[in-house]
């Protein structure tokens, strides 16, 4: 959107159109969705000022209001799903990952959450007759856990129709066999993963700042972002705010960084996949002691969870734990060499 179209809201004259632009909200869709103490803050502007430019944008936007539910029904047919390429999984979660919704994945360590965050950013990419979003993928890595190395194993560990399919609609000749068009292949895919490494709680709140104003340069390309990955989400969190003196504070940052998450999905139509850490509960004298972190919060603003859990071998069980549509249930994978795999 030109950035003049914003001085036709009540208050916003050429000044503080430039504020708001500088300040990531370039659209009427996102000053809509932003509350007057967010707006007043960034963009250095009354608080009463804010109401008003945030009400005739919401006006503008048309949003805000009541629909039906064969609206939101329409709506929703929108919405992707992004394949694991696993079909125990996919039909567990009803498809695949959803797009506008927070999945989490929380285990303990060595589980593979991380190794679903790399598979699900080398999936996006994939043309939607195979399973995938034909989107590229943000990457917040607040544990040093990604690696471009893993990447090219899972490329190359895909599928030959799978891999032919995106030769094809990447327009790279060659064959899946052919070393040099392999690499090609890879190359191409680490381009479309943008990462960041987070350093402490408040650097990983602006990175997903940060990753609002990226979604929305790419909106309009051949590669829009289709997946956020946040791997993990309550690292830095858990490690600053230690004790129960500190833990209203950490929720309710942590409340935040979920809902300017939440808003890069529904803004664009993003999939917003983050990992979470977990506790043991000594107390627990019957079934899994295995508790994740982030408490209610967490819990509440969730849309999917998924606990991961080690089996035999590489073998590793997926279970739904919460989902607003569908039942909890389980399903087997593999974690190897060559990325996620069916049973």
């Amino acid at each position: 959107m030109a950035e003049d179209d914003l001085e036709s809201l009540p208050g916003v004259g050429p000044a503080t159109a430039d504020k708001l632009v500088e300040s990531g909200y370039d659209s009427y869709q996102s000053i809509a969705v932003a509350s007057p103490g967010e707006l007043s803050n960034k963009a250095d502007i009354g608080s009463s000022t804010a109401s008003d430019i945030i009400n005739a944008a919401r006006d503008a936007a048309d949003v805000g209001g009541f629909e039906t539910g064969s609206m939101v029904l329409e709506r929703r047919k929108q919405i992707g799903k992004l394949s694991w390429q696993i079909d125990e999984v996919d039909e567990l979660l009803g498809g695949g990952l959803e797009t506008q919704s927070i999945t989490e994945v929380y285990g303990e360590f060595g589980a593979g959450k991380s190794q679903i965050t790399h598979q699900l950013a080398v999936n996006v990419q994939l043309p939607p007759e195979q399973g995938g979003l034909g989107g590229g993928c943000i990457f917040i890595d607040s544990e040093d856990t990604f690696r471009p190395e893993r990447i090219d194993d899972m490329v190359r560990g895909l599928e030959d129709d799978v891999l032919e399919a995106t030769l094809a609609d990447r327009e790279i000749e060659g064959s899946v066999d052919d070393e040099e068009t392999m690499q090609e292949l890879v190359d191409d895919v680490l381009d479309k993963i943008h990462v960041a490494k987070a350093f402490n709680s408040n650097h990983q709140i602006l990175l997903a700042e940060k990753a609002k104003e990226l979604a929305g340069e790419h909106e309009d390309t051949d590669w829009p972002v289709r997946l956020l990955c946040v791997d993990s989400l309550t690292a830095h969190f858990r490690a600053e705010y230690v004790g129960r003196g500190e833990l209203a504070e950490r929720q309710q940052k942590l409340n935040k960084h979920l809902h300017d998450l939440m808003r890069i999905g529904d803004l664009f139509n993003t999939g917003i996949l983050v990992t979470n850490q977990v506790a043991s509960n000594p107390d627990s004298y019957f079934g899994d002691p295995t508790q994740p972190i982030g408490g209610n919060i967490l819990g509440h603003t969730s849309t999917f969870r998924i606990y991961l859990r080690k089996s035999k071998g590489d073998k590793r069980i997926v279970r739904l734990v919460d989902a607003p549509n569908l039942a909890d249930g389980e399903a087997v994978m593999r974690v190897q060499d060559a990325g996620l795999k069916p049973e």
